[in-house]
């Protein structure tokens, strides 16, 4: 997942809201789906979100006390399931958006599961290794009550990592007096985590990027590539690609971006990242993040942050396929703008969905108790990203829609077709 920052001029001017925007295109797809007004009352915000305060004792003695929250946006088809992201401009709106997209990918994947997330507002960088530890752990006490691994099963998110989820397994075992690998997802492998589950949002990127270029005829060997953002996500993308036969012809990272039409090597720039994952500081001819979306190329992936193609570039964004790996970088405007253009546009709750799968698969071995080598994670991971492009994709033909409102329409069908038969609407 992408770290969220601060909403553009751009997207203001747009009056791009988070949650807003998200409930606009629910509201959208429930109605090409022909559901009753009430099923949008229903789904436009979480069943559930909790509220938490919780102290911590700070390494200097101090104790500070911090805010959390937990969104279970819908349990119609399942227990929720969903991040938890540490940062410190985490809001309530947010976690409930995300909690509804999370329901979409659900959906989109075919999985048991509504869409939850939770955040807690601080800034880890900025805290020791303790701290964190004692944050984690206070965090599971104030939100045992609702989760479960038949309840809400959280996941890493932004700032959170497999570290992370092993301290909140063990301060739920302690509470619950039972061993639960179940609860959580993205534990480390010797905890009963998931082969595979690091790199899956980025593989199923590259699946998603594969499907579309076959779409239009092509195949990734020799096609020209931007990945703006060189993190976890888009640097396994980058690397992937590079080892596929593309042409990486763009990168970026917090302090710019490299551009070369005869394509950049990537083995050598990841090996020149520092302790932060950046990059571009090394190199003198850089151009800004902004400057990189609208380079040539082929496929464009934005796996940085939000709100980066807007009504402004999107009229000059040279890339035929857009693959978002991360959450919202497109505005609705945005995608309005190439869709009638022709851009095949792969929306994010279709495109970064394999982290979500991946972690269906770890709460699946954890339930049986018998765990898959890597290539079975990733043959399941395939087949599951592979059906649920085609399934996105043959809606947006059959609606007449694009491929963002026909992923909401996939995505909130199951949900809503359980609450009428649960007889909630």
């Amino acid at each position: 997942m992408s770290i969220q920052g601060p909403v553009s001029e751009q997207a203001v001017a747009e009056n791009v809201d988070v949650l807003s925007s998200t409930q606009a295109v629910v509201a959208e797809a429930l109605q090409r789906l022909g559901m009753p007004e009430g099923m949008y009352e229903l789904l436009k915000e979480p069943l559930r979100v909790l509220t938490v305060r919780f102290p911590v004792r700070m390494d200097d003695g101090s104790v500070q006390v911090f805010t959390g929250y937990r969104a279970q946006h819908n349990d119609a088809v399942g227990p929720t399931k969903g991040g938890i992201r540490l940062h410190p401009d985490v809001t309530e709106d947010e976690i409930k958006a995300l909690s509804i997209w999370m329901s979409i990918k659900c959906g989109i994947a075919n999985l048991p599961y509504g869409g939850g997330k939770g955040g807690i507002v601080c800034d880890p960088r900025q805290m020791s290794f303790a701290e964190i530890e004692r944050l984690s752990r206070a965090y599971v006490r104030a939100i045992s009550q609702i989760v479960g691994p038949t309840k809400d099963i959280p996941a890493p998110d932004v700032f959170s990592n497999s570290q992370n989820m092993a301290w909140m397994l063990d301060e739920y075992s302690h509470i619950r007096e039972f061993d639960s690998p179940g609860f959580i997802t993205g534990k480390p492998l010797v905890l009963g985590g998931s082969r595979g589950r690091e790199r899956a949002t980025a593989r199923g990127v590259m699946i998603c990027a594969e499907e579309a270029a076959r779409l239009r005829g092509r195949t990734l060997d020799g096609a020209r590539v931007i990945v703006q953002g060189f993190g976890n996500v888009g640097s396994y993308i980058a690397q992937a690609m590079f080892e596929t036969g593309a042409r990486v012809v763009g990168i970026s990272d917090a302090y710019g971006a490299l551009y070369d039409e005869a394509g950049l090597d990537i083995p050598d720039l990841l090996e020149r990242r520092d302790s932060f994952g950046t990059v571009t500081k090394l190199f003198k001819q850089t151009i800004t993040n902004k400057e990189l979306l609208e380079k040539p190329c082929d496929i464009l992936i934005p796996a940085a942050i939000e709100n980066q193609i807007t009504q402004d570039n999107a009229p000059r964004i040279s890339a035929d396929i857009v693959v978002e790996a991360a959450n919202g970088p497109t505005t609705l405007t945005a995608t309005k703008i190439l869709a009638d253009r022709g851009v095949l546009l792969v929306p994010d709750v279709l495109g970064n969905a394999g982290g979500v799968i991946v972690s269906y698969f770890e709460w699946v071995q954890n339930n049986q108790g018998l765990y898959w080598t890597d290539e079975e994670v990733d043959r399941r991971l395939v087949d599951s990203m592979r059906a649920s492009f085609t399934g996105v994709y043959e809606a947006a033909h059959h609606y007449g829609v694009d491929m963002r409102l026909a992923a909401y329409i996939v995505g909130v069908r199951r949900m809503a077709e359980s609450a009428k038969w649960r007889g909630w609407v």
